[in-house]
């Protein structure tokens, strides 16, 4: 039997040739005799005896030998084959290779079995340094973003890489070196240190924070965690002359070092347009434990449901909810708040304009909750279907929040109670664009409702864009 290519069962998002392995796509050498050919695809027992790897040259074979080991345990061909493309796979998520091409051939030599194979990662190393230039979407921001990377650096998957962004409301760069655990790659430790200037003229506030972090990411059962320490000196300003007297107070320097942990379970099919499953993530945060002059605990969460109608429509329900404790008996720092309103949670309200306010600065809150229903469906008459069209939904909304700050001298009744005081909502039709699968645009025609004093309120056309919405 001569040599056997196949094409990837699935598209990767690579440039070169797609080659893997898929049993519905194999392809006959001319050398290959019909009555063998029959016996194999008749699932016929073989043997692995060689899984070699060609084209290496910095990295550590040791790495790639927990990638490629389960293609030894395939018991016939199709087996073989379909763990091959796994662990083309595999190679591939590992950031090093810019080509790797699967090849399976029959057993040569004198250790050879009639039933034996050999197979072969052919790959092509990604070069030694990459630079890359690419626009990123925030929550209602844009930013350029250049970046130069090391990758594959100590020869394990190791990356070092120094990013500058510049965007409408922020400015930073940083450098990060990112290492994996060999064979779990979802296991995985980031060290960071960064510049961050960022503007926000809601509070008429602008940031400056320098720092370092330490992240430590792992998957476990269903759940994903990650552990991070962060240590940030911070210095806070006025961003115009204007700034209330509470802004002034909050302006200076200060140091935060804190712990947080955050669990997630997300069974959605997709980030931007789910059709089905469920998020939900929660973080924990605690200052001061580990030093600086900031100290306190902070709770918020994430969930939600998505599911299915008719007609491709899709009805989705999201809830957000989050607490700040200040602890030490100091007051929270306006840069550790919450802060709630905008095209991208509570929609047809100013950003970040819902809450406590002074002299027309929103200074955050302590505690809030939003809430939101949607109905996605396609556009009417269905344009585009199949193509450029399905980026598009239409939707119809319904939003409800409340920010504010609470008086934890009082039981948890008394706390709830103030939440549901002055709840706002809104409702509103519109169309959301997929970018990718990472972000989104929305233009939408808001309705607020539950207005309170010193709210800013978006009545009528709303843009929005984003990567995280309500």
């Amino acid at each position: 039997m001569g040599t056997v290519h196949a094409k990837s069962l699935d598209p990767l998002p690579m440039h070169g040739r797609d080659l893997g392995v898929n049993p519905d796509d194999l392809v006959e050498t001319p050398e290959m005799e019909q009555e063998g050919k029959q016996e194999v695809l008749e699932n016929k027992d073989v043997v692995v005896q060689h899984v070699n790897i060609q084209g290496l040259g910095r990295t550590k074979e040791d790495l790639l030998g927990y990638e490629i080991s389960d293609v030894f345990n395939a018991k016939n061909l199709i087996d073989v084959m379909k763990k091959a493309h796994v662990a083309r796979q595999r190679l591939l998520r590992l950031g090093i290779f810019k080509e790797v091409e699967v090849l399976i051939d029959t057993s040569e030599g004198k250790d050879a079995l009639p039933n034996g194979l050999d197979v072969t990662f052919e790959v092509i190393e990604v070069k030694r340094l990459t630079g890359s230039y690419n626009t990123m979407v925030g929550n209602n921001e844009g930013s350029m973003v250049l970046g130069v990377k090391l990758p594959n650096m100590l020869g394990r998957a190791e990356k070092l890489t120094f990013q500058f962004s510049y965007g409408t409301k922020e400015t930073s760069y940083g450098l990060s070196f990112f290492k994996p655990q060999p064979g779990h790659f979802e296991r995985n430790l980031t060290l960071n240190l960064y510049k961050v200037t960022g503007q926000f003229p809601w509070s008429s506030l602008k940031e400056t924070d320098r720092g370092m972090s330490a992240e430590l990411n792992f998957p476990l059962g269903v759940t994903n965690h990650t552990l991070k320490w962060e240590g940030v000196w911070r210095e806070l300003g006025c961003l115009a002359r204007s700034a209330s007297f509470a802004v002034r107070e909050e302006s200076g320097h200060s140091l935060k070092s804190a712990l947080s942990h955050t669990m997630s379970i997300d069974s959605r099919n997709s980030a931007i347009f789910p059709s089905r499953g469920a998020l939900l993530r929660i973080n924990q945060e605690l200052a001061g434990y580990t030093g600086g002059d900031a100290s306190f605990l902070k709770e918020d969460f994430e969930l939600q449901l998505n599911r299915r109608l008719f007609w491709d429509s899709v009805l989705s329900a999201s809830l957000w909810g989050g607490a700040l404790y200040p602890m030490g008996g100091q007051p929270s720092c306006i840069a550790d708040r919450f802060y709630l309103g905008g095209p991208t949670s509570v929609r047809g309200f100013g950003m970040y304009s819902i809450g406590p306010q002074s002299e027309g600065d929103y200074l955050g809150g302590e505690a809030y909750w939003a809430g939101g229903l949607h109905l996605y469906t396609p556009l009417p008459f269905r344009p585009g279907k199949g193509g450029f069209g399905d980026l598009f939904r239409t939707h119809f909304f319904l939003n409800a929040g409340n920010l504010c700050n609470l008086n934890y001298g009082e039981g948890p009744r008394a706390h709830l109670q103030k939440l549901a005081e002055c709840i706002r909502w809104s409702y509103g039709a519109g169309i959301v664009l997929r970018l990718g699968n990472i972000a989104r645009l929305e233009l939408n025609y808001c309705v607020p409702m539950g207005v309170q004093s010193g709210d800013r309120i978006c009545d009528g056309v709303q843009f929005g864009a984003g990567i995280r919405f309500l």
